[in-house]
Parts: C-alpha cells; structure tokens; sequence
C-alpha cells in the first residue's frame, strides 16, 4: 500500500499561505523528495520530477524575472502539471503573474511560506518522510529498558501486560502496549509508538484498563523509541532445545529491517521483568563490543586445549 498525504494536510501543519488554487488542495503527495526547478526554468524538463512538491526561491524567481514574458509563460505552463502536488514559493516572495495564471488553469495550489529556502525544505521533507514512511501495527508491547526499546511479543494472554507493568514498576517506562504502530524512518531504523486512542494505558486481566501516567506520572511513560530488541514470550516447551549460552543469534523481519531476537520460556517461578531487565543490558554490551557468550566459550576452548597439550 502506499503512503500518502495531502496538500490541505501541508497546508494545515505549516500554516502556508494558499495564494491561489484552492480547487487543488485535495492533490496527494506520495513521495517525500521535494525539488528546485532549476533546469526547467532554463527550458529542460527531459527528467522533470513532476511527481514532487516543487519549491521556487529567490533563485528561480530572480532567473525567470530575467527572461521574456513569452518564455515565462511558456515556462510557467510547463511547471503546472497535473501530476505535481503543488509549488510552494519561499522567503514570502511575489508570486510571478505568469505562474498564477497557469496554475489557476491547471487547478494547481500555489502556496507562500515566510521562511528560507533551506529551512523550509528540511522541515517539509521531515515531515514527509515521517509521513510518508512505510508503516505497519504489531500486537505487541513496547517499553524503554534501559534506553533501549524493546518489543515485547507473544501469544495472547502469555503476560505481555503484566510484565511491562513490572517494568514500569522498577522504573522503565512504557510506550505502547497491545498495538504498536511501527514505522521505518530511515535504512534499519524502526521508530515505534501507541495509536492515539491507547496511548499510555495498559490493559491488565481482572484488573482492567490502568492509565500509567495518571497512576505512575509523566516519567512513567514516553510517545515514541527506536525499536532496538525484539523478545518473544512463549509457553515453555519441555522437548524443545532452548539457548543456554546464547552464541545463537535469531533474528526477525519487521517491515524491511532485521532486528536481534531473544525468545523467553514461560514458566511459573520465572521473573521475566528481570530477564528483559538483563537482556535489553547485554544488548547494550554487544554494542560496545562485549560478548559474555562469546568470552566464555573461547576460554574454554583454550583450557581444553591446554590440558590436551598436557597428555
């Protein structure tokens, strides 16, 4: 499915001005790209970008001031396609009689912002890119552990709830719980946060629903965190070889990215607050640097080598 916005949406979150073209503002914006026009201004539009919001600065205003009236009609007419979204003009410049005029005809916003150029694109393409991220919603819980963010996944009803409450309890802090909307930012980065609707309640059996930062305050919990970890709860399975050294590293895809996964047995007497506690820790070691797994096993290898040499 691909992600879309409009232009009465860019309109509403900058406060740009709409200087004509009202009849357009339902145009949609499928990518998160923006572009200068230079070359076109010039006449070029072999490789014309017309699918992206085209911003016009002092640059190529003041270039296409220098040219004859027919040309930057000719120009203006070019610019205004019915696959661009809109034109957006910067630093509150006027806007060329030629352009308004096209871009009456074409049914195109044209829209004014007091802002440079350069600020204006990197606030608009954040935005963009944001919105425009490739998304999906997971069932799941999501909580910061240490500073890294760990999703919590598992069967329904496995305890998913009831140990990010002991999280929170022991002074972590929540950030979704139940449905976690994902999205992917940027290459291998996964930002996680709660719908509107849920955001900051957790959802415990016999008790209810509980709104954690009414109950644990506003440190209790935070909007949004960088996926870092995944751990899987699952009932625990008497014939089945679980990891005791931890030398085997799992791994599971999430949208286009691979994240490091650590599956968890339940069982009555087993603290999985702590367990997460002390997974989300030596995931931050493996960062550094630091394999206890890893250590371990080559210092055994060197003693069993040291007392086969003494044979």
């Amino acid at each position: 499915m691909i992600k879309k916005t409009s232009v009465a949406e860019l309109v509403k979150e900058f406060r740009l001005e709409v200087v004509c073209g009202e009849a357009g503002m339902k145009r949609v914006i499928t990518v998160a790209d923006l572009y200068r026009p230079g070359l076109e201004m010039a006449g070029y539009f072999e490789y014309h970008p017309r699918e992206r919001v085209q911003i016009l600065g002092r640059t190529e205003l003041s270039f296409l001031e220098s040219l004859p009236s027919e040309l930057r009609r000719e120009r203006m007419k070019a610019l205004c396609d019915v696959e661009t979204p809109c034109i957006c003009i910067t630093r509150g410049l006027e806007v060329p009689p030629e352009l308004l005029e096209a871009a009456e005809k074409a049914g195109m916003p044209v829209l004014r912002s007091n802002l440079a150029t350069t600020i204006l694109i990197s606030r608009l393409t954040g935005y963009l890119e944001n919105r425009l991220a490739p998304s999906t919603t997971i069932h799941g819980v999501l909580v910061d552990v240490y500073g890294i963010g760990v999703l919590i996944s598992g069967s329904s009803g496995i305890g998913k709830s009831e140990t990010a409450l002991e999280l929170i309890k022991r002074g972590h802090r929540l950030v979704a719980d139940d449905a976690v909307e994902i999205r992917q930012t940027e290459d291998h980065v996964l930002t996680g946060n709660a719908p509107e609707l849920i955001r900051h309640l957790l959802e415990i059996r016999g008790v209810g629903i509980i709104n954690v930062m009414t109950l644990f305050g506003a440190g209790a919990v935070r909007t949004f965190k960088k996926i870092s970890l995944v751990v899987k709860l699952e009932i625990w399975q008497q014939e089945k070889q679980y990891d005791r050294l931890g030398l085997d590293e799992e791994m599971t895809r999430i949208i286009d990215t691979d994240l490091p996964l650590v599956t968890i047995p339940v069982r009555p007497g087993r603290n999985l607050a702590v367990i997460i506690e002390v997974a989300a820790m030596n995931y931050r070691l493996k960062q550094m640097g630091y394999n206890a797994a890893l250590q371990f096993t080559n210092k055994l290898t060197e003693s069993l080598t040291e007392d086969m040499d003494d044979f």
